[in-house]
């Protein structure tokens, strides 16, 4: 079908340049099957249980009011044939329950794949849980596009879920930032051109590419893009923000030469030109929050905050300076092809992080449950610190075997 009208729209065409500018129309109307509204299967067993699964790369983690814990992961691949997975546990992460929702985009009917690959959880002030997702055609069309639906009774034996709802173009993975005056800062990413034959559509788009800022004055009823960095070497940017005791923004974004950071006076208005982080850190994601006591919580690869071995050595950090010292250094996880890591900070203190290991061998989702003094400590002092719980494995059978 699609070859028929590629064919179709050429014979019109009588130069190279007008055969690729007619190519574009057409996969940019393509594109458009990924603005269509995907749904919610909040019953997807037998269809999607663990025997059916075959890869996992985590999303996010977040903790409902009544102590639910919400996880969820990327199945499928990283790439086209992706989908989310939702699992949750009501005993503070030592059990989970086997998928309870899932966004799984894909249609025979459709001309190609249409993926849902990149999002998080979010427990938002008034206790609502948030799932951001992004919808593309392919891997990345060039546009994508940033979807929230809602939870108002996350802790319910049957939650209830809201339509889906765009907000914007590209991908949010990391969580909003609730700043001192209330508002909140939501992180979206546009910063590539498409892939394969989606190469040089929506052109307009280039202008706004890059680490974009989001902003809610009406909780999440209506959001406004403010400013963005265009970071060099730009790799998904998966940026985070943290409000700083003087009021001011600190960005950190991943990049293709590793961590970049920016800064804001003015709420995310404006940034100033990105430098490099003295963080050292892989191409990968890491995790920045502002804890309950006041200091930063930081999670990356690497047993010091300047070294690192690529995807391994996951560890915490804790800075009282707005990240001009680090101390601690918790090793949650000293193996191999782990990544991805998201959290939260329950009411009593205690940090939960999930990770993936081997997406696409072991496909493991875990986490990591420990406290500041844990961190400081360098060790579990905590009886109720815990570590490599396992979340999720998929249990598909190899293919061939009987």
């Amino acid at each position: 079908m699609l070859l028929a009208i590629l064919l179709a729209a050429s014979a019109f065409a009588q130069t190279p340049e007008e055969v690729r500018a007619l190519e574009i129309e057409v996969m940019e109307k393509i594109a458009g099957l990924a603005l269509i509204p995907p749904k919610l299967n909040t019953n997807p067993l037998p269809a999607y249980d663990y025997d059916k699964l075959d890869y996992g790369m985590t999303i996010g983690i977040a903790r409902t009011p009544k102590g639910r814990i919400w996880a969820c992961w990327v199945a499928g691949e990283d790439g086209p044939k992706a989908f989310f997975v939702l699992a949750t546990s009501d005993d503070d992460g030592e059990t989970w329950s086997k998928p309870r929702l899932v966004i799984d985009a894909q249609s025979k009917t459709l001309p190609m794949y249409r993926s849902v690959l990149v999002g998080n959880l979010w427990t938002d002030p008034k206790g609502r849980l948030w799932l951001f997702f992004n919808q593309s055609m392919m891997q990345f069309d060039g546009r994508s596009g940033v979807w929230a639906a809602i939870c108002e009774n996350p802790d319910a034996p049957q939650p209830v879920w809201s339509a889906p709802r765009r907000i914007w173009h590209g991908f949010t993975l990391n969580k909003p930032t609730v700043l001192s005056t209330g508002e909140w800062l939501l992180p979206v990413s546009l910063n590539h051109e498409g892939f394969g034959p989606f190469q040089g559509a929506f052109k307009d788009l280039d202008p706004v590419r890059g680490a974009n800022t989001f902003r809610s004055t009406d909780q999440g009823a209506t959001w406004q893009r403010l400013g963005h960095v265009s970071f060099p070497n730009p790799n998904w940017d998966e940026h985070m923000f943290v409000e700083r005791k003087d009021g001011s923004l600190w960005m950190l974004a991943r990049t293709a030469k590793g961590l970049m950071q920016s800064f804001s006076a003015d709420k995310g208005l404006t940034w100033s030109p990105p430098e490099n982080s003295p963080i050292q850190h892989p191409v990968a994601r890491f995790h920045l929050r502002r804890l309950a006591s006041g200091r930063l919580l930081l999670i990356k690869h690497g047993d010091t905050v300047d070294t690192h071995e690529g995807r391994s050595k996951l560890t915490a950090w804790l800075s009282g300076d707005d990240g001009t010292t680090w101390q601690g250094g918790l090793m949650l996880d000293e193996r191999k092809g782990i990544s991805y890591p998201d959290g939260f900070q329950a009411p009593d203190g205690a940090i939960y992080i999930s990770y993936d290991r081997n997406r696409k061998t072991d496909g493991e989702v875990l986490l990591a449950r420990f406290t500041e003094e844990d961190i400081l400590a360098r060790q579990l002092t905590s009886g109720k610190s815990k570590l490599k719980m396992l979340i999720s494995r998929p249990l598909k059978p190899p293919a061939g075997s009987r």
